[in-house]
């Protein structure tokens, strides 16, 4: 993980932190300066969702949490080694089943073979795929095969979930499904979640906290406190109260390119 030493001087909340930046900047050895002045932290807890136009840094923020890349400015500090990441693509090994394919980061760990089965089947019933154990990722869905590549994280027991863009290749209907699921676990299991989106409507239904992205250089223009209770009921995004919500953020994203 990408880690420094805390200030001493920091409060409550950023000493708690999961993932903590502060005055983060990315800038690539060719000169592109990806990001600047990031500043915010995500707690056990809390699910954040960052939003902003394609190429403004949002996955790169993501692989500085997950210590994959090292920012150039700034303090990034990630406290824990219990990271799930899940990407845009549901990166499952084709000749594997999906019990293989979920046991994989467990194996790579090197949990025993029990240990792994446990955690696996586990993860298996908390998606919904029990019954599909057997199966090879080319006989499922869309949905299924992202729901194995989130039960294979799980196995992990995660603190801290990145998620990037991981519905966004998704129909509608399949991709509203999956964001209940996805909070049921975050209610269930109380990590903190790091999640990056294009779609507005997602981040307000999936979020405690939505943070508005300019373009290149990526900066924060907004920050939106999500009010909402969990767990969430799916009617919540026919309210009133959620589409003004989703129209502030909007509205944020379009001044940003104002």
């Amino acid at each position: 993980m990408t880690t420094t030493t805390a200030d001493p001087g920091v409060g409550t909340e950023r000493e708690t932190a999961l993932v903590d930046f502060r005055d983060v900047g990315m800038t690539y050895a060719g000169g592109t300066i990806a990001l600047e002045h990031i500043d915010f932290a995500v707690r056990r807890g809390e699910f954040v969702t960052v939003v902003g136009p394609s190429g403004c840094g949002k996955s790169t923020l993501l692989r500085i949490a997950a210590g994959l890349e090292t920012h150039t400015a700034g303090d990034c500090e990630t406290t824990t080694e219990r990271v799930g990441f899940v990407f845009q693509d549901a990166t499952l090994l084709p000749w594997r089943s999906v019990r293989k394919n979920v046991e994989l980061l467990a194996e790579l760990n090197g949990l025993p073979a029990a240990a792994r089965r446990a955690a696996a089947h586990e993860a298996i019933e908390l998606v919904g795929l029990t019954g599909f154990e057997s199966s090879l990722p080319r006989q499922l869905s869309g949905g299924m095969r992202m729901r194995t590549s989130l039960a294979r994280s799980l196995t992990l027991d995660p603190d801290l979930f990145l998620f990037d863009e991981p519905f966004g290749a998704l129909d509608e209907i399949t991709r509203q499904r999956l964001n209940d699921e996805l909070l049921r676990l975050f209610a269930e299991r109380g990590f903190g979640g790091l999640f990056i989106t294009h779609s507005v409507a997602e981040a307000v239904y999936l979020s405690t906290r939505v943070v508005v992205m300019s373009g290149r250089p990526g900066r924060i223009v907004d920050v939106v406190d999500v009010p909402f209770d969990m767990p969430r009921d799916p009617e919540l995004r026919y309210t009133p109260e959620f589409g003004e919500l989703v129209g502030r953020v909007s509205h944020s994203l379009k001044e940003a390119h104002a």
